[in-house]
């Protein structure tokens, strides 16, 4: 299926004039706030105790901890990477925001004395990134090989915590393997950036991404015997999670395409790419569900979506207000639409009303972080950029419960690492 670019093609040309100064404080209009969307499943990060908690709810809360992770660790080494004091303290805090929810997490699954040391393993793991990326941006060499010989052994020490908290359901060599990857694809990012080979360092967040995501299930399958993960690996459960996957990686993705809007027209071409890259892994894996005709209806809404999304962000960027306003009213229609669409596919089980509130919901989230951001209050748009984030798991679960009840035979074989796509193929 062809790869949908208009978003990239025509804000690229808007982009070159709108960028061509810093940003500054923008006027933010104030919408209402739509009514929150009920949680179908009642699923929150680290908002259930030991009791509550199901092996997959702590399973999702797992995944989206780690998956934010990556994010945050890729932005707070590239603020590091071309000096931007006023952003560091802000990514460096809601890195520590994010590290201690994972450690509240861990203690509920492996008890208090195993999430402690966890959380020791961790924060010194954050430490070494940090010292990569001030090595890279003082090209030091030295520093950055000590950095990546510290680096390399917190992996060999979390793969040692993570066998003896499992108690042997994980070996010490795969769960080292893991952190090695994902601590080569950040120093690799933050050295593609400084590089300024944005293809590649975009690309590579992408993938960190999507790694550290899909590890949420193994941290999550190690806490339990494995009486009680048999579940994880059921198709319903699968496709929650690729669902949750993708659908935070495209809020993330548009977070960095506006965040690139204001570095120039490279950073964000490269950003782009990536955003219509998830674009084309949704519709596969909606073309998995309803089938590819029906799937290019899909892609077409998203990218118009999309589209009003970067849209919007460079007229901020712009200081446009009158294009501001008109990206905002096709933004409105384009919920409107997509919500038609899914509501079509699951029959109705979910009605038009609560999906369109919940896609426009997405759009303030996404709106008011590109305001925020634009207008340097770095606090807000970190705090509207995670509950976006945490609202796509809202998302992930009203669909996959409808879908669940109305097109059940169709549902996919194959892992979340498919994006849905790839390997994964219609029940006959």
């Amino acid at each position: 299926m062809r790869l949908r670019t208009r978003p990239v093609g025509i804000l690229i040309l808007v982009l070159l004039a709108a960028v061509a100064c810093s940003p500054s404080r923008a006027d933010r209009s104030s919408p209402s706030t739509p009514a929150p969307v009920a949680r179908h499943h009642a699923v929150a990060l680290v908002a259930h105790t030991a009791a509550q908690a199901s092996p997959q709810q702590r399973r999702a809360e797992f995944e989206q901890l780690l998956g934010m992770h990556a994010l945050l660790a890729v932005r707070l080494m590239r603020a590091v990477v071309v000096a931007a004091p006023d952003f560091v303290p802000v990514a460096s805090a809601a890195l520590q925001d994010n590290t201690d929810a994972l450690s509240r997490l861990v203690t509920t699954a492996y008890g208090n004395a195993q999430g402690a040391r966890f959380k020791q393993l961790w924060q010194r793991h954050l430490k070494d990134l940090l010292s990569y990326a001030n090595g890279v941006a003082g090209n030091d060499e030295s520093a950055k090989q000590a950095a990546r010989t510290a680096l390399m052994a917190d992996a060999e020490a979390y793969g040692s915590w993570l066998a003896g908290a499992s108690k042997g359901r994980v070996r010490a060599s795969d769960a080292a393997a893991g952190v090695r990857m994902h601590v080569e694809e950040l120093m690799t990012q933050a050295d593609a950036y400084a590089a300024r080979d944005y293809d590649k360092a975009y690309l590579i967040e992408r993938q960190a991404y999507e790694h550290m995501f899909t590890a949420g299930a193994g941290l999550a399958k190690a806490s339990v015997t494995p009486e009680l993960a048999v579940g994880f690996d059921a198709p319903p459960e699968k496709l929650r999670a690729a669902f949750a996957m993708l659908l935070g990686e495209h809020m993330e993705l548009i977070v960095s395409a506006q965040r690139a809007i204001f570095a120039g027209a490279p950073q964000f071409q490269a950003a782009a790419a990536q955003v219509n890259a998830n674009t084309t892994a949704l519709t596969k894996g909606m073309g998995a569900i309803v089938a590819p005709s029906k799937a290019k209806e899909f892609q077409s809404a998203w990218a118009d979506h999309v589209e009003g999304l970067l849209a919007y962000s460079t007229a901020v960027a712009g200081k446009d207000d009158v294009a501001k306003t008109t990206a905002m009213q096709n933004l409105d229609a384009f919920a409107s639409r997509l919500a038609l669409y899914f509501s079509d596919i699951v029959r109705n089980e979910l009605p038009v009303e609560p999906l369109t509130n919940a896609i426009t919901m997405h759009d303030k989230h996404l709106t008011g972080h590109v305001d925020a951001y634009a207008a340097k209050r770095y606090d807000e748009a970190l705090q509207m950029e995670q509950e976006g984030y945490e609202q796509m798991l809202d998302v992930a679960y009203m669909l996959v419960g409808a879908i669940q009840k109305t097109v059940k035979p169709q549902l996919p074989v194959g892992g979340s690492q498919t994006g849905l796509g790839g390997t994964a193929h219609w029940r006959r």
